[in-house]
């Protein structure tokens, strides 16, 4: 069995623009997972590159991305993760997620929309919000994850990736 702990890249609200350092911060991703508000086809493609990817529609998404999923899920060792756009605030989520967190009792629950970063625990599940990566929004800075699954402990643990301020990415 290998060393190395599963890794899975978690990015969200890329809003058509994918940070040039993602390629090598999610260099060791065994895959990805795209929490919406992905804009185009491109930052998909982009990140297929780097490892398999999972996406959900977010609120943006047209064209091509209308027809993605709102919600994915993923098995990575014995985890179930689950992804989707919209989910409310974690002391509130909204009536879907209220929903899907109740049937499914996923360990981990990834979500985006909000732009901010969010590492807490809600209904039993890991709640994650990789915060935004890309250029548009209200956020001041740009951040993504990492999050590492022990192939035999199933320990999870996680770091959080920042790319900077946004504002600087207009200059770049």
């Amino acid at each position: 069995m290998s060393d190395h702990p599963i890794v899975i890249g978690l990015i969200s609200d890329t809003h058509s623009w994918l940070d040039p350092s993602v390629a090598e911060v999610f260099a060791h991703a065994d895959t990805i997972i795209h929490a919406g508000d992905i804009g185009n086809e491109l930052v998909l493609e982009q990140l297929e590159e780097i490892a398999p990817v999972v996406a959900v529609k977010g609120n943006i998404d047209g064209g091509a991305l209308r027809f993605l999923p709102l919600v994915a899920s993923v098995e990575a060792h014995d985890k179930r993760i689950f992804v989707r756009h919209i989910a409310g605030s974690p002391k509130r989520p909204n009536r879907a997620t209220r929903e899907l967190l109740a049937s499914e009792r996923p360990d981990i629950f990834i979500v985006g929309h909000s732009h901010i970063p969010v590492v807490t625990r809600v209904a039993g599940a890991l709640w994650i919000n990789p915060g935004a990566a890309g250029r548009e929004g209200f956020h001041e800075q740009r951040f993504a994850a990492r999050l590492y699954i022990d192939r035999e402990s199933g320990e999870v643990t996680m770091d959080r990736v920042h790319f900077g301020p946004r504002v600087e990415a207009y200059y770049h």
